[in-house]
């Protein structure tokens, strides 16, 4: 049998409210006492009357921590009635009725309803023995029996009511919980694709500006318009890189969307811009592509655009060499980007006092382009792999899926297209510690 009430201190409202149905009852039940059949004229109250009410109501303010006690002492109270010479009747019974709604809110159905059933059996079967089986007297202990009872199916649906709203305020509390650990998921989902994008746009070009400015360091003395040149350059690169900064933080500071179109993002479309960039700080970048070449949707060419320019962006900061290459092959449900390089595994920097050939070796912390090469790759159904070639150097492969054609006519094997960028002077390198993952970066 399961108590659903509980034990706990009790509001002060609640005590006046209780004050005022013991007193109810009492006067109920004191009434009851007085009450005589064949129209007797009312007399004051008995002692037994009084001993009755008293006994009854005593233990009403304790019926919600235990009904049971409560609806045994009602019970006894009222089948001590007749043999006591009072006259059993609904009013005299009214405490083990409102014990009756208690039991019934605060106890398991099944328990309450034998309850009830075997207390109202036991105040009817009192009475036979004190009876004149009369039509009166059957009506009246009708009514005796069906006041508990109508108490008790008012407090199973009473105890409905209450699960039924805990229920759905339990629902609504796991709802608001699933809500708020979605915001937060999302939150964190848009703050790594923040730092994900501003990493991808900044990056680039301030590892151009650092190597032009690398550049144009070792060549002051010895080459004044070599330097004017790599200086004309470091600006435009710079400036190209606070576009790109005021752009997107003002894309993030806006607080609904955009009043007018913002520029297309970049695809392989722009890959020859992106080449001429790194042209401009020194690499020499050479494209072969095999295969037919399609349109990309705009999240995979975006993905394609961004692992090129960093992969191209660590090999300008690491490889310590002055050339690479950028192999796009077309198949029918995939295309396969793989940028490799010659380099060497430590970061080289110029000296003006050695000459170009010379380096110094710095340490550089790890970053996180093979993080976010990664992640773009597998957000769009794809697979990135980076490491060491046997031959020396360094590779970054990519898988990335392509949408579905009825056109599976394919070029012929060998066919390819080239474009060479130049090599200016000076060189830079280092091992691809950009990733920042001990696995696939020396």
């Amino acid at each position: 049998m399961t108590n659903t009430g509980g034990g706990g201190p009790r509001p002060r409202g609640t005590w006046w409210r209780e004050a005022a149905i013991t007193a109810t009852a009492f006067a109920l039940c004191l009434f009851g006492g007085v009450v005589q059949v064949n129209e007797k004229p009312l007399s004051p109250p008995t002692a037994t009357a009084y001993l009755i009410a008293v006994v009854s109501c005593a233990v009403l303010p304790v019926r919600h921590r235990t009904p049971l006690a409560a609806i045994a002492v009602t019970t006894v109270c009222g089948m001590l009635v007749a043999p006591l010479g009072l006259l059993l009747s609904p009013l005299i019974v009214a405490p083990a009725v409102i014990t009756a709604y208690s039991l019934a809110v605060r106890t398991d159905r099944r328990a309450a309803s034998a309850v009830l059933l075997t207390s109202t059996a036991l105040l009817v079967a009192s009475t036979l023995p004190f009876g004149t089986n009369s039509w009166e007297d059957a009506s009246r202990l009708g009514l005796v029996a069906a006041f508990p009872l109508a108490a008790g199916v008012l407090g199973h649906s009473a105890q409905n009511r209450r699960a039924y709203l805990a229920a759905v305020e339990e629902r609504a509390q796991r709802a608001e919980e699933s809500r708020d650990s979605e915001a937060r998921r999302r939150v964190a989902e848009e703050r790594v694709r923040i730092a994900r994008e501003l990493h991808d746009l900044v990056a680039h070009q301030i590892t151009l500006a650092n190597a032009q400015a690398t550049v144009a360091a070792h060549l002051f003395d010895a080459r004044p318009e070599q330097t004017r040149k790599s200086l004309k350059e470091l600006v435009e690169t710079t400036g190209d890189a606070l576009d790109d900064l005021r752009a997107t933080v003002g894309l993030l500071r806006q607080s609904g969307d955009a009043a007018e179109p913002v520029e297309p993002a970049p695809g392989l479309s722009r890959l020859p811009t992106l080449l001429e960039s790194f042209r401009r700080a020194g690499l020499e970048v050479s494209v072969h592509q095999e295969g037919t070449a399609r349109p990309l949707p705009p999240g995979v060419d975006l993905t394609a655009y961004r692992i090129v320019q960093e992969a191209l962006t660590n090999v300008t900061k690491h490889a310590g060499t002055g050339s690479a290459r950028v192999r796009l092959a077309w198949n029918r449900d995939r295309v396969t980007i793989t940028v490799s390089d010659d380099g060497g595994g430590a970061r080289t920097v110029p000296t003006a006092s050695t000459g170009p050939s010379a380096s110094t070796t710095v340490d550089r912390p790890p970053g996180y382009g093979l993080i976010g090469m990664r992640e773009r790759a597998t957000a769009v159904g794809g697979h990135l792999s980076a490491g060491r070639r046997p031959e020396g150097g360094f590779v970054v492969s990519t898988e990335l899926p392509l949408p579905h054609t009825k056109d599976t006519t394919r070029s012929t094997d060998g066919a390819t297209t080239t474009e060479e960028g130049r090599m200016a002077d000076g060189a830079t390198g280092d091992g691809r510690t950009g990733g920042g993952e001990a696995g696939d970066a020396p």
